[in-house]
């Protein structure tokens, strides 16, 4: 390497363009700026020597050292915009380093240093003189221009196109980010470089031919594509830069002639790729004719206030380039271009693809504030999977592209949902009490207001009042009304109704008559269970010889009439649950047996045993005494009724569970919120507490586990169509900085995917609709065959036939 001839030829090139040495003046009180040029800038070339280095910290130093190099402020009464550096790594390497401010160079200029350099050095090299013409212009002169055409309106043309084009246009792009937006957003980033796939540059150019679209047009399309997947939205902006060369004579001027364009996608009726790229194609050759319009000026027309939130109009950009170092060939040197992230990010994400040396490289340049490396690496493997996927089968609709890969589909369908786990699957659950209650026939089953009750003579009762329902005639899939507000006569009419054959429909017994009244039709309820002080809640129109008191129902001793259980088949129908009607009219899930028993037994969330006792706390219409019931009753364990007035009052609720020597429970997050706030160590002595019914808040669930906490608390998530839980997630520590609660993973013999608009799996980070499959799923909605074949649909993932996904 000549380093005199090195660093002659970089101080010819700052001679050759003023804007390399322009100082500026800026005088705040008259808004003005003046731009000095010195008549002369000698470029030092200092020379670092790293050889001392072994290998690995010479080029960390080197890389640390560029870094700092490149972070070192401009100042702009110096005059001098560009810096150079050389680093000897030994005798056979050495790194030129080019420093730079975006207001003296954008893209294009590397491009033009980089052949000026290549002209100038061997030139210098061998003794002789500069062999580059004088520039025509200098950027002064291009500057001078744009303001006369503004002034003049010569660019009013592209300023109509601008407002017509971006007319109700998005101003942000919901791109899923791992961390929330800041109000003031900082500049921190990093840059990851992935090449392409061998051979699908050549495969792209192929495509390119014959749709007629340039690579620009084609790269572009797919990215479009992608962050219409990834978003969700139809419409989106994406930032470009251009040239803005207009003319031969400023193709050699170094200088900030870039200027950025909006770029709007439309995405709308899921169109084939083929159409993607006429529409980029379209859209792109229609800005690159209005180009001139300074950004500033847009931003400004536009009406939009400059937010230290988001940038202006778009906050995604996408440029296509060729690599600048492959004009650069040097005598007696081999050369390669080595890209290095500054730890700086200008949006919130940058694609940029740069051709050259019969490969394609992407540069992802993203702010860390939003997004981790691992998301920037998955979204570099989807944005190549999709692009090879359009670029094979241009005709194919967006929604028919395969974007993951293999091994990332195996891990959202199979290893995550991996939760397949033995329980008793063809057997229902009157048959597994009564094998419980035979097993534990003195232990206590129940316990409320002081009572308790075995599980023999629970059995027992709800044998007598099993043998009155069948004389009324339930039987399989008949639907008996519920209405108890006691545990004890809560439990013993569940347990009749279903070893009856029937189903049962739990009514709260303070909700409106004419809610009731609704349920009851809709249900098609032939008979009601209720207890004797209820019976003016009940609608006028349920006849009195259609409900059985349970009073009414002589107890028999432990043992004397255990109940005759009808052959239940698992599939069969166990309850008909209402759901709330907050966003709509309420319907009923029909949940089969094999859903309860799904919940309770086999599960890898908890396992409950002869020595818990699990608090019933939840309202009996509210699907999550499902598990408090059958958790405890088909375990051995014993359920216990948390009086209302202990439910109103945190510091009576915490006494009662400690008096009771409650293990396991299950809490809304509103009312485990409310405790948390008034006696945070409440659950102390508690084994399993599970919360869910909302999001849990994380600074109650910190204030909870600095109290001592629960053994184990857990975070329950489950709509009543999946019967009470489809995942869960251990909570045992929650960092400071955390805005939310995982719900987890599936719960035994559940799958859980988010899909997309489309209905494919979508990659870790990206926005979806939760499906859910597995056991647990109910039948459907009683009554509403069309609802239920809207939201309870063919699994297209299923191993085997007839999967469902809610």
């Amino acid at each position: 390497l000549d380093h005199r001839a090195l660093r002659r030829a970089l101080g010819e090139i700052v001679r050759r363009h003023q804007v390399l040495r322009a100082a500026v003046t800026v005088t705040l009180a008259g808004g003005t700026a003046a731009l000095a040029i010195a008549a002369t800038a000698p470029l030092p070339l200092p020379v670092v020597d790293l050889a001392s280095l072994t290998p690995p910290r010479g080029l960390q130093e080197a890389e640390r050292l560029c870094r700092a190099c490149a972070r070192r402020p401009f100042l702009f009464a110096e005059g001098v915009w560009l810096r150079a550096w050389r680093l000897a790594l030994g005798a056979a390497e050495s790194w030129l380093v080019l420093a730079s401010h975006h207001f003296a160079l954008d893209g294009w200029s590397f491009g033009v240093l980089a052949s000026e350099l290549a002209a100038l050095y061997p030139a210098y090299a061998r003794g002789a003189a500069s062999p580059l013409n004088e520039p025509p212009l200098q950027y002064a002169d291009f500057a001078h221009r744009q303001r006369r055409r503004l002034a003049e309106g010569d660019l009013d043309g592209d300023l109509a196109y601008w407002r017509r084009q971006l007319a109700g246009a998005p101003r942000a792009l919901a791109l899923p980010a791992d961390r929330p937006r800041r109000r003031a957003r900082g500049l921190a980033g990093a840059s990851r470089a992935f090449p392409l796939p061998a051979g699908l540059a050549e495969r792209l150019d192929g495509c390119c031919r014959g749709a007629g679209v340039t690579p620009f047009m084609a790269l572009l399309a797919a990215f479009q594509a992608l962050l219409g997947t990834y978003s969700g939205q139809d419409e989106l902006v994406v930032g470009t830069a251009v040239s803005n060369r207009a003319g031969t004579e400023l193709e050699g001027l170094v200088g900030p002639f870039a200027n950025s364009l909006p770029l709007r996608a439309d995405l709308a009726g899921d169109p084939p790729f083929a159409e993607c790229l006429a529409r980029a194609r379209e859209t792109t050759l229609a800005a690159f004719a209005h180009q001139e319009l300074p950004f500033e000026r847009l931003v400004l027309e536009a009406g939009l206030e400059r937010s230290g939130r988001e940038q202006p109009l778009f906050q995604v950009v996408f440029a296509l380039h060729d690599a600048p170092w492959d004009r650069l060939e040097l005598p007696g040197l081999a050369l390669r271009w080595r890209p290095l992230g500054l730890g700086t990010a200008r949006f919130d994400l940058t694609l940029e693809a740069v051709r050259g040396r019969g490969r394609t490289l992407l540069l992802i340049e993203y702010s860390t504030e939003l997004f981790d490396a691992a998301t920037i690496t998955r979204l570099a493997g989807h944005y190549a999977n999709l692009l090879a996927a359009g670029v094979a089968s241009p005709w194919r609709r967006l929604s028919q592209l395969p974007w993951l890969a293999a091994g990332e589909r195996f891990q959202l369908l199979r290893e995550w949902n991996d939760a397949a786990s033995d329980y008793p699957r063809g057997a229902a659950l009157p048959e597994l009490f009564a094998a419980q209650a035979s097993r534990s026939a003195a232990a206590v089953a129940v316990e409320c207001g002081g009572r308790e009750l075995t599980y023999g003579a629970l059995d027992a009762w709800a044998g007598a009042a099993a043998r009155r329902l069948r004389v009324r005639g339930v039987g399989p899939e008949i639907r008996v009304g519920l209405c108890c507000a006691g545990l004890e006569a809560m439990v013993v009419g569940t347990l009749a109704i279903l070893a009856a054959g029937g189903a049962y429909v739990p009514l709260d017994p303070v909700s409106p008559p004419n809610r009731l009244a609704a349920m009851l039709a809709d249900a098609g309820v032939a008979v009601v269970v209720a207890e004797r002080r209820l019976l003016p809640r009940l609608p006028a129109a349920v006849p009195p010889r259609l409900v059985l008191v349970l009073e009414d129902v002589e107890r028999p001793a432990a043992g004397d009439a255990a109940t005759a259980t009808l052959a239940v088949h698992p599939l069969q129908l166990a309850y008909v649950m209402y759901t709330s009607g907050s966003t709509g009219r309420p319907k009923g899930v029909a949940v089969p047996h094999r859903a309860v028993v799904r919940l309770v037994l086999g599960s890898n969330y908890l396992a409950l045993g002869p020595a818990d006792r699990v608090a019933q706390v939840a309202n009996p219409a509210f699907d999550a005494v499902t598990f408090e019931v059958w958790g405890a009753l088909l375990c051995g364990a014993r359920v216990v009724e948390v009086p209302p007035g202990a439910r109103l009052s945190p510091p009576r609720f915490a006494a009662y569970l400690r008096e009771r020597r409650i293990t396991a429970l299950f809490l809304t997050s509103a009312l485990f919120n409310q405790i948390a706030d008034e006696v945070p160590d409440a659950f102390a002595g508690v084994r399993h507490l599970l919360v869910g019914g909302q999001a849990v808040d994380p600074t109650r669930v910190r204030r909870v586990l600095a109290a001592g906490g629960p053994e184990r608390l857990l975070n329950g998530y489950g709509p009543t169509e999946s019967t009470t839980f489809a995942s869960w997630h251990p909570v045992r520590a929650l960092p400071a900085d955390c805005l939310a609660v995982p719900i987890g993973r599936p719960l035994a013999n559940t799958c859980l995917h988010v899909l997309d608009r489309a209905g494919r799996p979508a990659p870790i980070g990206v926005r979806g609709e939760l499906a859910i499959g597995g056991d647990g799923l109910a039948r459907g909605y009683v009554g509403s065959p069309a609802e239920t074949a809207a939201r309870f649909v063919p699994d297209p993932f299923a191993d085997t036939p007839g999967g469902r996904l809610y």
